[in-house]
């Protein structure tokens, strides 16, 4: 039978041979998958027959597990072309399998689904994420929420990427890290708010500090942490208190679900200190503490954790006058201080320093009463009078007008000199507000108890004009003791428009003096100087002598 089969297959024509071989391989299509069986391999590829007139090649780069491969196997691979320029089917087991997974991506996914990858390169202009089997590009301004980073650092990790453009004709996919990520900011920021309440102890980390502050992430939200809740105590900027980076517990003190806003406190994690602060400082007690910062009216001092109390800057000594506390005090410093005053409930703490020691000027004060004479060294001048040094530390004021009892000064330079050692006599004390009044004319008899016997009314006297004023001319009648003469008891007229009301009537002669001068000052000055010069002798007549304001009237006219 055998034999006869034989001959008779040999007696066919070889058209027929070649039809029947043509109808014994499968019809394949470019770009089609199809499954095929291991007949070969080697150290770099296998040979797969997809029954095809010729056999096709696949790398063994392209199989995850390659090792476990062996003849006979079957693969599913996908045929790109049907005859290379080796005459071999050219086929791929990566391909098929992008191309089964993009048949399965299209079949669930869309634009917007989010979905996990891993990064399995970098390319130019970003990352290429392999999605289901499928490579999507995730370009670099789509990596990251803010700016650009390190793309390479991502190089193998898993992350989820959101579709943001599918190109189905060229099997594109195209995905954003950025919006996942934003996506899941969101979803965590709606679950925080909604979890959030007034108390409730959050875990987060300082994101930025500010001078008002510090942004606290709470995982999806920012919270504010006001610079005033950072701490029981004061604090000069938030820096001091918290850094970039730092974790941290934090209450929630408020919040707005609309506007998103929420307030956060550090302090009250504790107990505040100033509740019973009273107690722990009261009035008059002395402390110890450490200066913390100094200011331009005073020193902080800290007390304890969440307490400090100012030293005033009058209040560091009883003698010296220093304009900045940084003269007497530096930060850092440890200081023994008096407790002035506890104020709990807007949290503040009076200090004295100078209080630790007795108080100088009452000793002094005691030893000194009122009419002791004693010697001292100006120290400084004012308009108003000169500061005399008495002892060290301890000024008394020399007014101009305890300068003498016949003179009147305008600055007490007019007799004294910074440096000068004078002998003044004490007025009055206030040891209290450290104030001592002091007097030189005191030094002398009161001459104006007996000035009207020696000046009577109507009597004439001689003297040197000292002084041009614009109300008329000051003359001296002895050392220190001047008279006046008033615009009125002068014997020359001013000009008609340096008087109230204008010029005089026709033919009228209105005496100098007798209107009220309505002209500037200076003018009436200038014109009293071309009639009288300082220095002139004059004989003048005594109109009166007023004891209590101290003054004596005279007058040129001679009736």
């Amino acid at each position: 039978m055998s034999v006869t089969l034989e001959s008779e297959v040999n007696l066919l024509p070889s058209e027929e041979l070649s039809r029947l071989y043509d109808e014994s391989l499968k019809p394949l299509q470019e770009g089609q998958i199809v499954q095929g069986r291991i007949i070969g391999m080697t150290a770099t590829e296998i040979l797969v027959d997809v029954g095809y007139k010729s056999e096709g090649s696949v790398a063994l780069s392209e199989f995850d597990n390659a090792a476990a491969l062996k003849v006979g196997d079957t693969v599913e691979v996908l045929l790109e072309s049907v005859e290379d320029e080796e005459g071999l089917v050219v086929l791929s087991k990566w391909k098929a399998e992008r191309a089964k997974g993009w048949e399965r991506l299209m079949a669930s996914a869309k634009e917007g689904d989010l979905l996990e990858g891993r990064v399995v390169r970098k390319v130019k202009g970003g990352l290429m994420v392999d999605v289901g089997g499928v490579e999507a590009f995730l370009p670099a301004s789509q990596v990251f929420l803010r700016g650009f980073g390190n793309l390479d650092s991502l190089v193998g990790q898993t992350m989820n990427v959101i579709i943001i453009k599918v190109h189905k004709g060229r099997r594109n996919l195209v995905v954003s890290r950025r919006e996942a990520l934003l996506k899941e900011k969101e979803i965590t920021r709606q679950k925080l708010l909604t979890e959030l309440e007034i108390g409730q102890i959050r875990h987060g980390v300082v994101k930025n500090v500010t001078d008002f502050g510090a942004f606290i992430s709470l995982g999806g939200v920012d919270g504010l942490l006001h610079i005033t809740d950072m701490s029981w105590g004061r604090v000069g900027h938030p820096s001091e208190v918290v850094s970039v980076g730092q974790k941290l517990d934090v209450t929630v003190l408020g919040f707005d679900r609309e506007t998103m806003k929420i307030s956060l406190g550090l302090k009250q994690l504790t107990p505040n200190p100033w509740d019973e602060v009273e107690g722990r400082y009261p009035v008059s007690s002395r402390v110890k503490g450490k200066v913390v910062s100094l200011m331009p009216y005073g020193a902080f001092v800290h007390l304890d954790q969440g307490l400090e109390g100012l030293v005033h800057i009058s209040e560091l000594s009883w003698t010296k006058r220093p304009a900045h506390p940084s003269e007497v005090l530096q930060v850092g410093q440890e200081v023994e201080c008096v407790v002035l005053s506890v104020d709990r409930e807007n949290q503040k703490i009076a200090l004295g320093i100078k209080q630790t020691e007795s108080n100088p000027w009452e000793a002094f004060v005691k030893d000194h009463p009122a009419g002791s004479k004693l010697t001292g060294r100006v120290r400084h001048m004012t308009e108003y009078g000169a500061f005399v040094e008495l002892t060290e530390g301890i000024d008394g004021l020399l007014h101009v007008q305890d300068l003498s009892w016949t003179r009147r000064y305008n600055h007490p330079s007019e007799i004294l000199k910074k440096g000068q050692e004078i002998e003044t006599v004490i007025l009055s004390a206030d040891p209290e507000n450290r104030k001592i009044a002091l007097s030189l004319k005191l030094l002398t008899e009161d001459p104006w108890t007996k000035m009207a016997e020696r000046y009577p009314q109507g009597t004439f006297v001689e003297g040197a004009i000292t002084k041009i004023a614009p109300f008329g001319l000051f003359v001296e009648l002895e050392k220190d003791l001047d008279g006046l003469v008033h615009l009125s008891e002068l014997p020359v007229r001013l000009p008609s428009h340096l008087r109230r009301g204008g010029r005089p009537a026709k033919g009228a002669q209105p005496e100098a003096g007798a209107e009220t001068a309505a002209a500037a000052p200076e003018a009436i000055t200038a014109f009293l100087e071309t009639q009288f010069k300082v220095g002139d002798r004059v004989e003048a007549r005594v109109l009166r002598v007023n004891e209590e304001e101290r003054r004596i009237a005279l007058s040129l006219k001679r009736s």
